[in-house]
Formats: structure tokens, C-alpha cells, sequence
């Protein structure tokens, strides 16, 4: 659904353009100076986002790729040196699923369409969600979707506006006959998207029933799957998942009425599985106020969120057993949650009894995988991009510590070095 007045491109590449400008000057050109030359990372701890946790490493950096992962030296290496000993080292950790776009306004409500904000106010509110999810770590993002994120995320790829990379399906596709939800596929590829997402059920508020057909769903996914382009699937009920697994569809979210049946299937047919743990039913529910009287956010909606909050976690669970299933972390961050989009790996170790390497490589490589990205983002691995991430404390004993994010790289570009972090490289 989209919730944004119609925006002319080339009025929001000039909105954009004066935010990258007003960043720069209050001091972003520091953090996001391309690091031309090689720069040494040293870590006494790094989980590399395949599973494996590696000790005393030096990561040498150039021209945004990582060039080795090789064991400490004794000598401090020449050219510039960052060390981040203390603390653990990771990925660039991945959303698969956040709508970078929605916001509050300035009255404290949910933005829609017929609120009055500027097309100036609500770039600005995007470009402030996607800085606020940078700094927490996530250095992608995918967002499915509204057609904004398409100049949002070609500044951040190409003008120097700081935020996490984003992959976005633009407008979802709800309805229609299967010639015109073929048509449709074909015209989001024109305009830019990087996948199809696809309602098949109705919202959780509503009670998540099936809402495409078989023929439908059949259409929009193998006519995707013909032009290249990955589908996602919204879909809440166990026969809105089966019908979307069996047309061929790519990755199905959310899922909270999900059978044994229906996860055995996907894993049969290797459909990833994109679940939800708390933090967007949280959110909600801690911003009531701000949503409540907005659409199907009414008292029959917000009930039937506290009521999935254990199924959530019951459905991660029951994924998790099933044997080869490829579960990936997303979090359906909204307005409100941009930022804090690492609380899902809180439910799911805390609550759903994750182990926390598992969720962690869910978040990295994994989410790769499915993007189709698992060459070059997701690991910390000779070759691939330079995001690289550090946190304070050791995640795997303590999922806390994902939280305390102290230095972000981004494809071999700084956006965060906390105070410590700089008095330490300065040694």
C-alpha cells in the first residue's frame, strides 16, 4: 500500500541531494571517506557470518572489498590501523525485511498519504530511518516495498547519503487477474525493482486468510521467475503459504499460522522462510497511540497482534526443528522500530531458544543467499564487500551484546568509530 503523496524524481533527487550536502558539512565526510589505501582491522574475536568464530585475525581492507583475513602479526602494520580488540567483530548484519519509508510525523501519528506532510518532510523522515538503521549495523537492507525506496536507495548507492544498501520490490502487488499481475511484474522491472513482493493473505489484524488464488499467485511468481527477479510473499495462513510454495514463489514472510505440513514443503522445495519474533508486534503495541484509528489499526487489530506474539515464537521455533528449511532474519521494522532492528535476535535466542551463532549467520550469509548477494555481502571473506561491524561484548554468550554497536564499515567506508574505537587506532 502506498502511503506517499506522488513525488516527482527529480524533486527528490534534489531533496536528497541538500540532505547529502547537510551531512557533509556537519562532519559525515570524515566517516564516509573512501578508504583509498589499505587499512588494517585487527580482532581478538570475529565471527565470519558462515558459522565459524575465529580468533587474533587482521582484516586488511582496500578500495571498499576485503583483500585477506589472515592471522595477527606481531607488528603494527603500516598505513592506517584500526584496532577493535575487546570486542566482537561480524558482518555487516542484513534486514530482510523493513520499511525503511514509514515514519512518524510531527503530530506523533503514523504518516499516510492524507496527513499533510511535505513530499521534503517525508524524504527527510526516510533519510533519517536509514541513517538510524546504518548506525545499528544493518548495512542492507530489503524493503518490500514502496516506490520512493527507489531514490533513496540510488542516493545512498551513488550520492554519498549514509545508509544501509537497499533492495526494494517498490509498489506490492494485491490484486488482479493473472494477465494483469504478469504485466504488472513486468512493469515494476522496468521501473527499477529488485524483486516482487506478492499479498497472498490478508494483514495479521484481519486474521491473515487467503486473499490470491492458486492462479494468481502461479502467474505473478513464474512470470517473476522468468524475468530474473525473486518474489516475496506476505502470507500469515498454512494454505496462503502451501499455494505460494507450490506456484514457485522465492521467500514467503511472516508465516504465523505455520503447519509442520506447509514448513516440510518449503523445505522440500527450498522456499525460503522469512519469519517475524517480536519487534514489529512490540512496536506496534508500545506506539498504539500513534497508529490506533489508522486502517485496520483499530481494537480488534492490536488484540490480534498481543495474541501472535506467542505464535511468533512458537512458528520460529517449529522452523527452526524442521530440517533443512532456510529461516532468514527480517523484522518488518515499521515507524518506530528503525534503529532497533536488532531486538528480533533477543526473541529469538531469549525466547525461541535459538542458538545464537544460528540466528546470527541467519542474519548475515544467509540473508545473502536469498538476495542473490552471497557472493559479495555476508561474510568476512577475501573478496567479498567490506561491511564489517563490531560490537561490544561477545554475542554468543551474551545476545545483548548485538545491541552495543561501536564501529561500522560499510563497503570500506567508516560510518560509525565510537570514541574508543578512535583512541585505539590513534595508538
Amino acid at each position: 500500500m502506498n502511503r506517499y503523496p506522488d513525488v516527482r524524481s527529480v524533486r527528490v533527487a534534489t531533496i536528497l541531494s541538500s540532505i547529502a550536502t547537510a551531512l557533509i558539512i556537519a562532519g559525515a565526510a570524515t566517516s564516509l571517506r573512501a578508504q583509498d589505501s589499505p587499512v588494517t582491522i585487527r580482532a581478538s574475536t570475529l565471527i565470519d557470518g558462515r558459522g565459524t568464530r575465529r580468533t587474533n585475525v587482521d582484516i586488511v581492507v582496500a578500495q571498499g572489498k576485503i583483500l585477506s583475513v589472515r592471522p595477527t602479526g606481531s607488528a603494527v602494520p603500516a598505513g592506517r590501523f584500526i584496532d577493535l580488540r575487546g570486542r566482537t567483530v561480524l558482518p555487516g548484519l542484513i534486514d530482510a525485511h523493513a520499511h525503511v519509508t514509514w515514519y512518524f510525523n510531527r503530530s506523533g501519528r503514523f504518516h499516510t498519504s492524507d496527513d499533510g506532510d511535505t513530499p521534503v518532510q517525508s524524504i527527510l523522515a526516510a533519510a533519517a530511518n536509514a541513517y538510524a538503521t546504518l548506525n545499528a549495523g544493518f548495512t542492507t537492507i530489503q524493503s518490500p516495498g514502496a516506490r520512493e525506496d527507489a531514490d533513496l536507495r540510488d542516493w545512498i548507492s551513488t550520492q554519498g547519503l549514509p545508509g544501509p544498501r537497499i533492495l526494494t520490490s517498490l509498489q506490492p502487488l494485491q490484486s488482479g487477474p493473472p494477465d494483469t499481475l504478469r504485466a504488472r511484474v513486468n512493469q515494476r522491472k522496468q521501473q527499477g525493482a529488485d524483486f516482487i513482493k506478492i499479498f497472498a493473505s490478508a494483514s495479521i489484524r484481519e486474521g491473515g486468510a487467503q486473499t490470491m488464488s492458486d492462479e494468481q499467485l502461479a502467474a505473478a511468481c513464474g512470470e517473476a521467475k522468468r524475468l530474473g527477479l525473486r518474489t516475496l510473499v506476505h502470507a500469515h495462513s498454512a494454505e496462503s503459504m502451501k499455494a505460494a510454495t507450490l506456484a514457485g514463489c522465492t521467500q514467503i514472510e511472516h508465516g504465523i499460522f505455520a503447519t509442520q505440513e506447509v514448513l516440510d514443503l518449503m523445505a522440500t522445495k527450498g522456499t525460503y522462510f522469512d519469519p517475524q519474533c517480536a519487534l514489529v508486534f512490540r512496536n506496534y503495541l508500545d506506539n498504539r497511540v500513534k497508529y490506533d484509528g489508522i486502517g485496520n489499526y483499530n481494537a480488534e487489530g492490536f488484540a490480534s497482534m498481543e495474541k501472535a506474539l506467542p505464535l511468533a515464537v512458537a512458528a520460529i521455533q517449529k522452523a527452526n526443528a524442521t530440517p533443512k528449511l532456510k529461516v532468514l532474519y527480517g523484522t518488518d521494522a515499521v515507524a518506530g522500530a528503525h534503529g532497533r532492528n536488532a531486538e528480533d535476535f533477543l526473541c529469538r535466542v531469549q525466547q525461541a531458544h535459538e542458538a545464537p551463532m544460528h540466528v546470527i549467520t541467519s542474519a548475515t550469509s544467509l540473508n545473502a543467499e536469498a538476495m542473490g548477494l552471497g557472493t559479495s555481502i555476508g561474510s568476512i571473506t577475501a573478496g567479498y564487500n567490506a561491511d564489517i561491524i563490531a560490537v561490544d561484548g561477545n554475542p554468543l554468550l551474551d545476545i545483548t551484546a548485538i545491541r552495543r554497536v561501536s564501529f561500522v564499515m560499510k563497503a570500506g567506508r567508516v560510518v560509525r568509530n565510537d570514541p574508543v574505537a578512535i583512541a585505539r587506532a590513534k595508538r
